[in-house]
């Protein structure tokens, strides 16, 4: 009896688990829901968003591929649970065709250092502390004039002129005086005579004299064949006070004067000046000392000028400060106002310089294309420090070993502009 009722619990068992089985396997399985498709509207051209197409394939005037828009206004490239591209957001992909075309050209950054000739346009001039003016002390008129012209090269104390001046006679006539009394007393001071005390006074007189001579016109040369003569001449000579040029002559014969009149300007051109203008970027490597060359091209000479100074002047026009070299003159062949080619040999540390056609410049900043990896393109704003030829330095914004774009920049500035606008007029985030 007990083996008939386990018997019977056991099929019901079987019967009850067989069921239950079956009634699982009837319900309707719950599975995550499928992503919806995005629904595309149509595709436009990364470069022309005005141009649309109802199907995917490559734009007829860059060849560069159609990019889709979208019905929820997202970027192309975003993922489906709502992740960011997997590109920068100002990253432009270009395939090697479409670089080809528009004349795309990579090349790696490096830190180099190197030289370069700084090379400017300078004017010769007369050195001031060198120029020598002779100037009429007294009214009078000239007598005589020599064959000296302006442009002459004279001796030092060659004679040049001579003039007569009334009212000098006085002073001449005092200064005789004045030397026959210093003599006296020096003759009794080597007598050991009481007189030879007056001798500092009389000498004083005799040096005030010849003060008043000298501020006359009167030369040293004349004054000390008075003292020999102790007559007063019937003119006063004038004489050249050094070797040089005459750059002014204002005298002829019979000429009247009043006092402070210019009769000649000599300068001595053993040494010259050269002036030159610098931009406001390069002045700070004219150093004084620093050696330049001086080159006269037509005539195939080089000389060595030495950086005087940077002037405290400042052209509004040319935006260029003033700079002042010194140059020995042999020969003379570097003349006042003669134009000369000034040449300043530079130096630079290493450091990261480009092309200047890599860095496109707005004013307001700067930019380079940077490719992050092969035919992907992306802006970079950096920092510029020299420029010298088809070279510019950068201080700030790349690293060596990164590439970047030297030939084609403008094309890609283009279309990074116009890809901003298609996303902005697609309602998405700027790129």
């Amino acid at each position: 009896m007990k083996k008939t009722a386990y018997a019977v619990a056991l099929v019901l068992l079987v019967a009850g688990a067989f069921l239950a089985g079956s009634w699982r396997s009837r319900q309707p399985s719950v599975t995550p829901p499928a992503p919806a498709a995005r629904k595309i509207l149509y595709y436009v051209d990364p470069m022309h968003p005005a141009y649309r197409s109802d199907k995917p394939g490559t734009a007829p005037d860059c060849g560069m591929q159609l990019e889709p828009v979208y019905a929820d206004g997202g970027p192309a490239t975003a993922d489906l649970a709502g992740g960011s591209s997997s590109q920068p957001p100002r990253s432009m992909p270009i395939d090697p065709a479409t670089q080809q075309l528009i004349g795309v050209q990579v090349s790696p950054v490096e830190k180099v250092s190197g030289s370069h000739t700084l090379r400017l346009f300078g004017r010769v001039v007369p050195d001031e502390t060198r120029v020598y003016k002779l100037n009429a002390g007294v009214e009078g008129f000239i007598r005589e004039v020599s064959a000296v012209t302006t442009g002459s090269q004279v001796k030092k104390d060659q004679f040049l002129a001579s003039f007569v001046a009334p009212n000098a006679n006085s002073v001449i006539q005092t200064y005789i005086l004045n030397v026959g009394a210093s003599d006296r007393f020096q003759k009794s001071a080597a007598e050991g005579s009481v007189e030879a005390q007056s001798l500092p006074a009389a000498n004083a007189n005799v040096q005030y004299r010849v003060d008043q001579l000298q501020a006359l016109g009167m030369s040293p040369l004349q004054m000390e064949e008075i003292k020999k003569t102790r007559q007063v001449p019937p003119d006063i000579k004038i004489f050249a006070p050094a070797a040089g040029f005459v750059l002014a002559r204002n005298v002829s014969p019979g000429l009247k004067f009043e006092k402070g009149a210019e009769w000649y300007r000599i300068a001595d051109l053993n040494q010259v000046w050269i002036m030159a203008d610098v931009f406001e970027n390069e002045a700070h490597y004219f150093r004084p000392g620093v050696r330049a060359q001086v080159s006269l091209p037509e005539q195939g000479k080089v000389l060595t000028a030495r950086v005087a100074e940077v002037l405290p002047q400042f052209d509004a026009a040319t935006r260029t400060l003033k700079v002042r070299l010194e140059a020995n003159n042999p020969g003379f062949v570097l003349r006042p106002d003669m134009f000369v080619d000034v040449e300043l040999p530079i130096t630079f540390p290493p450091s990261i310089a480009v092309p200047v056609d890599a860095v496109l410049d707005s004013g307001l900043r700067k930019t380079v294309f940077v490719e992050t990896r092969e035919g992907v393109f992306e802006p970079r704003q950096v920092e510029t420090g020299w420029r010298f030829g088809d070279r510019v330095e950068i201080v700030k914004g790349l690293a060596a070993g990164e590439r970047i774009v030297v030939s084609g920049t403008f094309f890609l500035d283009s279309e990074s502009r116009m890809k901003a606008a298609a996303a902005e007029s697609r309602g998405g985030p700027k790129p």
